[in-house]
C-alpha cells in the first residue's frame, strides 16, 4: 500500500490551527520538567488524562523530588493516586522508580531510551514521552490513539503500537516527532474518537483513507439519519 506521506505536512499544519485540540485532556500533561513528565506518563496507562492529571497533582505534593518519592510507602502512594487505572500496581512501583533514580542517577531522570527502559513501570511509550516532552529529544510516543489514527488515516498498517512506532520512524519527517503524538491524541481525543469519529468536522478528512471505518456510521451520518426518521414522523 503505499502511504499518502505527501499529507504529512498538510495534517500537521491543519492540526496545528484546530482550536478544539486546545482543550483536549492531553493539554494536561506537564512538559519540560522530566520528573513531572514521568510520574504523569506512568500514571497515565489505562488512565484518563483528566484522572491522571489530579493524581499527579497530589503525588507531586506529597513528593516533589525523586527522593521524597522513594521514602513514600506504597499504601501512601495507593491513597494519593486513586483511582488511576492499575493504582495498586503503580503504588509499588513508583516508590521503586524513585528509589532506582536516586542510588543510578543521583536523582535525576536519564535522558536515554536505554536507561528509561531500566525503569520500574516503564515502557516505550513512556519513555518516548519523557525523552520528547521532558528534555524535547525528538521521539515519536505511540498508545492508543496514535496506533489508531496512523491506520484510520491510511498512513501506517500496523497491528500493535510498537509496529506503528517503527514504521512512523522510518518516514515520518524528525522535524514532527516532539508534536506528532500531542497532536494526534488531542485530534483523537476530541475529533477522530474510536467510535462515532466526527469526520465531516474533522479537518484532515481530505487526508484521510478511512480505513476500518467502512460499513460504520459516523457522528454526522447517525444525526442526519435521525433527523430524516424525525422528519417523517
Amino acid at each position: 500500500m503505499t502511504r499518502p506521506t505527501r499529507h504529512i505536512g498538510r495534517i500537521v499544519a491543519a492540526l496545528r490551527r484546530d482550536y478544539r485540540l486546545g482543550c483536549a485532556p492531553v493539554k494536561l500533561m506537564p512538559a519540560r520538567d522530566p520528573f513531572r513528565v514521568l510520574v504523569s506518563a506512568a500514571l497515565s496507562t489505562r488512565t484518563q488524562d483528566p484522572v491522571t492529571a489530579a493524581a499527579a497533582g497530589r503525588l507531586r505534593r506529597a513528593a516533589p523530588d525523586s527522593a521524597g518519592l522513594a521514602r513514600l510507602r506504597p499504601a501512601i502512594v495507593r491513597k494519593l493516586i486513586f483511582p488511576v487505572g492499575f493504582y495498586r500496581q503503580k503504588a509499588r512501583l513508583l516508590p521503586a522508580l524513585g528509589r532506582m533514580l536516586v542510588e543510578n542517577w543521583n536523582g535525576e531522570v536519564p535522558r536515554t531510551m536505554d536507561e528509561l527502559l531500566l525503569l520500574p513501570g516503564v515502557g516505550r511509550k513512556v519513555a518516548n514521552i519523557v525523552l520528547a516532552k521532558g528534555f524535547g529529544i525528538p521521539a515519536i510516543a505511540v498508545d492508543t490513539h496514535v496506533h489508531r489514527i496512523c491506520n484510520r488515516l491510511g498512513l501506517v498498517r500496523t497491528k500493535t503500537p510498537e509496529q506503528t512506532e517503527r514504521a512512523l520512524e522510518r518516514f515520518l519527517q524528525k522535524r514532527y516527532w516532539l508534536e506528532w503524538n500531542e497532536l494526534l491524541v488531542a485530534h483523537g481525543q476530541t475529533v477522530c474518537r474510536p467510535i462515532g469519529p466526527r469526520c465531516t468536522e474533522c479537518n484532515i478528512n481530505r487526508c484521510c483513507r478511512k480505513v476500518g471505518l467502512r460499513g460504520r456510521r459516523t457522528t454526522a451520518k447517525r444525526a442526519q439519519s435521525g433527523r430524516k426518521v424525525r422528519q417523517g414522523d
